[in-house]
């Protein structure tokens, strides 16, 4: 097919399910679940570490409505991890479904199974518990070789090997590099070093945390989650439950947000284990307040930059070093580190003579950290690009320019992305096309507006990938219906990001259909074929190659019992999508006979299914631009103008592509000016709720301007590349960057608040 040639592909198709939604029809898990299950609750340890010394649940279980309750004595003691991964997970297994020894405030301690809501909670009060209270670690700083320690059981285990010592408090470990980079850094005429501090930031999405649980008619444990991950989850289950994974079935309906905190499965287990045992029903729903601080949020990391380069603006040598916080447990902590060197590094593969990366991730007696969209991409690229911008301001040199000399191009190889090639690259087109756009010219210089306010700009570049090279995997099936329609099954979860429709797309354009005449389900692991799910950016590029490649397969199925129709071999058939033609003559079969006589007598299934991974992970590109207003009496910082330019190779919807893009703008813009994850001294999270969480609302995000430039990526379905978490990585520092412009003050650390500009300090 001819690239840009399409009629479904690159077309803004109105989101599958949108009616459904903007109706308020029954679509999440709470609305299509059973209301007369067990509400089951947790009860919380109010310590940061502490080992139970003894718990008196008698007087709780004879409040009337309580069925039982389940201590750390009741469970199975098989350590697992939550994470969402393709096994051999990188995260260890150090968790138990209940623990006797509790490792942050919010840490599991008993789990309550009753008829009512109310009859939990008073239960709940009722549960005595005696504490040995430990020694906590809870500045991350300190973790490492601490002689507290987080994990001290015997039983932890690695599946892989990725430098981790719970001796140590430490999960992972690493050091790569290309080139001499100490010997460059002698040669170059500027080279300084600077440290740079994340929060963890909440995903903060609209649906909390919750499951279903019951026991089918087979006597196996039917879970309906809100969930990313069903078939990892299927798999989390059967290990932290000791049964099978044929007796488990893992489904997800429409999900409320998830932006990665549901790529660990943060609340299956419980209601899972207490249907296990009683037989019945159950249901858990998070409150928010437990979302806030038993959820997984982004992992705070410390990432110290040493950057080399001449006077003229060359960057020749980069060395990153990054501090990673992965709470209480190290689910997501190996893999999340990765991308905060090899997702900003690379950006500067146009001049960079050498670099190193290392990295240590650290256990803490806090919230267990996990997967939130940029995945520590967005950790990485603050501290490079505001790396750069100062090194821009040191030299006197405009930003656009020092990147303009530096930046990967279309066709260089890029050490430090694992010598992937940037086969398709238009990031020098979103730079000049974001220049233009923004009025970068004439917003660049700081202008005084009079009564102390000032106005200013900065910018930011961004990479990511689409999927993790040779270990994301995505299926499709796709199934002709008797009236000549088409079902797509796949495993893949649409949490509000709309692959359901892109995929649909796909499959429509393949199939010279109609988008309508595509049905889509998904995810369940009985009917869906095997996909690792909907994270890494990987659905578009992954599960989208899999719907191409199954739609050429079924077309050669479906001309072959045309060919038997027609009485002639099949390679004088040709598919024109509403019939099947035979070659040099008018004779012709309709999608629907062929779908009719494939129910009759016949062997050929018109169906099939594709398998797709890739050997690598083209990264999608942005080029971000923020116009700000300051307050430098009060030090409040107003975003008037937010341009983003984005190359996500061809575009499948570019409607839903420019939501995805201002979605993810308007978390970064949180993220820099008002998120915070604060904990205090005895570890107890102060934003327990959206009252002390702050989320940026649509006054607070000025003027959003999305556009696209296109690349063609060989690899992709229909020339894509993924759209989805490059998005929320420009902001930062970008903003960070108007500030120092505005103040004279370079702010290292996120958030940056009123409060620390007025006061000039981090």
């Amino acid at each position: 097919m001819e690239h840009g040639n399409y009629k479904s592909v690159n077309k803004s198709v109105r989101k599958k399910d949108s009616m459904q939604l903007l109706l308020g029809k029954p679509v999440y898990t709470d609305d299509i679940t059973p209301d007369d299950a067990l509400v089951v609750k947790i009860l919380r340890s109010p310590h940061p570490n502490a080992v139970i010394r003894k718990i008196d649940t008698a007087i709780a279980k004879k409040v009337p409505g309580v069925v039982d309750i389940y201590t750390w004595e009741d469970v199975p003691k098989q350590r697992f991890a939550i994470a969402g991964q393709t096994f051999p997970e990188p995260s260890p297994y150090d968790r138990l479904i209940l623990d006797r020894h509790v490792r942050f405030v919010g840490d599991a301690v008993a789990i309550i199974a009753a008829e009512t809501e109310k009859a939990a909670e008073k239960a709940m009060k009722l549960i005595r518990v005696e504490y040995e209270i430990l020694p906590a670690v809870l500045d991350f700083r300190t973790a490492l070789d601490n002689p507290n320690l987080v994990h001290p059981e015997d039983d932890w285990f690695p599946p892989c090997e990725v430098g981790g010592d719970p001796k140590r408090n430490l999960v992972a470990s690493e050091v790569s590099s290309d080139g001499d980079v100490d010997a460059v850094f002698a040669d170059c005429d500027i080279v300084f070093e600077r440290t740079y501090h994340t929060r963890a930031f909440k995903q903060a999405m609209m649906e909390t945390f919750r499951t279903y649980t019951e026991m089918d008619r087979y006597g196996r444990l039917h879970v309906i989650a809100s969930s990313q991950i069903v078939f990892h989850c299927r798999r989390i289950l059967s290990r932290a439950l000791g049964i099978p994974k044929s007796r488990i079935r893992v489904e997800k309906p429409r999900i409320g947000g998830g932006f990665g905190a549901k790529q660990s499965a943060v609340c299956e287990v419980y209601p899972a284990f207490v249907t296990l045992k009683t037989g019945r029903p159950s249901k858990l729903i998070y409150s928010r307040e437990e979302s806030q601080i038993a959820g997984s949020p982004r992992h705070e990391m410390e990432i110290r930059v040493k950057l080399g380069a001449d006077r003229d603006g060359t960057i020749r040598a980069l060395d990153v070093y990054t501090l990673s916080n992965t709470g209480a447990y190290g689910e997501h902590g190996p893999t999340t580190v990765g991308l905060s060197g090899h997702k900003s590094i690379p950006l500067y593969t146009g001049s960079l003579e050498a670099h190193r990366f290392a990295y240590d991730v650290v256990y803490t007696n806090l919230q267990a950290a996990g997967a939130y969209r940029g995945y520590g991409a967005t950790q990485g690229i603050f501290a490079v690009e505001s790396a750069v911008n100062e090194l821009a301001e040191q030299i006197g040199m405009d930003p656009t320019l020092i990147r303009e000399k530096n930046m990967v191009r279309e066709g260089m190889t890029m050490p430090a992305y694992y010598n992937e090639p940037a086969s398709a690259c238009a990031l020098d087109k979103c730079l000049d096309h974001c220049k233009s756009l923004f009025g970068w010219e004439e917003k660049y210089p700081v202008r005084d507006m009079g009564n102390g306010k000032v106005r200013a700009a900065g910018v930011a570049m961004a990479m990511q990938g689409s999927c993790i090279s040779n270990v994301d995997v995505g299926s499709a099936t796709v199934k002709l219906s008797e009236d000549g329609t088409y079902n797509l099954l796949i495993g893949a979860a649409d949490m509000g990001t709309g692959c359901d429709t892109i995929l649909a797309q796909m499959a429509a354009e393949c199939l010279e259909c109609d988008v309508d005449n595509i049905a889509v389900f998904g995810a369940d692991t009985d009917a869906s074929p095997y996909d690792s799910g909907s994270y890494a950016s990987s659905t578009t590029y992954v599960t989208g190659k899999a719907v191409e490649k199954a739609c050429g397969d079924l077309k050669k199925k479906i001309c072959q019992i045309a060919a038997e129709m027609m009485g002639c071999p099949v390679g004088e058939t040709v598919f024109e999508g509403e019939f099947v033609r035979r070659k040099d003559s008018d004779q012709t079969v309709s999608i629907s006979d062929i779908a009719y006589r494939a129910q009759v007598g016949n062997t050929i299934a018109p169906e099939a299914t594709v398998t797709h991974s890739s050997p690598v992970s083209p990264p999608p590109f942005m080029v971000g631009m923020a116009e700000i207003e300051l307050d430098r009496l009060t030090g409040q910082v107003t975003v008037l103008d937010y341009t983003a330019v984005v190359d996500c190779g061809i575009p499948i919807n570019p409607a839903l592509a420019r939501i995805q893009t201002e979605g993810g703008l308007v978390q970064g813009i949180g993220h820099t000016l008002m998120e915070n994850v604060i904990y205090n001294d005895r570890g107890r999270p102060i934003e327990s709720s959206f009252m002390q969480y702050k989320l940026p609302t649509r006054l607070d995000i000025g003027r959003l301007n999305v556009e696209f430039e296109h690349s063609y990526e060989p690899t992709g379905p229909f020339g894509a590349k993924s759209i989805g978490e490059i998005v929320i990585n420009t902001p930062a520092p970008a903003i960070a960057h108007a500030i120092y412009r505005a103040t004279g003050f370079w702010h290292r650390e996120l958030p940056i608040t009123p409060e620390k500009i007025a006061l000039g300090k981090e």
